[in-house]
């Protein structure tokens, strides 16, 4: 009796680790192959016009606030360049290391509806402030893609 015990027990942490390894394969091979959630509510007529958002002008720099720790900053210019009013925009920043693997994805949001909107061929200075990067970031400018937008 105590050999069949113990066989037995390996046999249920074996399926048990065999469940999680599936279970895990499972919801990787869903989250893959599914648009965004903001790529899933947005209209035709939204995605089109993601590509009428520029973004310009990217600059990094840092600051100590009241409190000694280093605030990282990120600085740069929003222009629509379509030809309707944007009452809302989200952005997708991507931080990456040196070897181009990224290492930090944050979204902003330069236009909210409590900030006026940006006229069709508007510019607009926006910042993002970041209380802690990751040491392999290669402390360039992230890559940033407009996401959401709303008329």
């Amino acid at each position: 009796m105590t050999e069949e015990r113990p066989t037995r027990d390996y046999i249920l942490v074996a399926a048990a680790v065999v469940a999680v390894i599936v279970a895990v394969l499972v919801l990787l091979a869903r989250t893959g192959s599914r648009p965004s959630p903001t790529e899933a509510r947005l209209s035709a007529e939204q995605k089109a016009y993601l590509p009428q958002i520029v973004i310009t002008d990217a600059r990094m720099s840092a600051a100590e606030n009241f409190l000694g720790h280093t605030v990282t900053y990120l600085d740069a210019q929003v222009t629509n360049k379509g030809g309707k009013e944007v009452r809302q925009l989200e952005l997708e920043l991507v931080f990456v290391d040196t070897l181009n693997q990224v290492v930090l994805r944050e979204t902003a949001r330069p236009i909210t509806p409590r900030s006026a909107p940006l006229k069709p061929g508007q510019t607009r200075s926006f910042q993002v402030s970041f209380e802690h990067m990751p040491l392999e970031w290669n402390q360039a400018p992230p890559t940033i893609t407009p996401t959401s937008v709303q008329f």
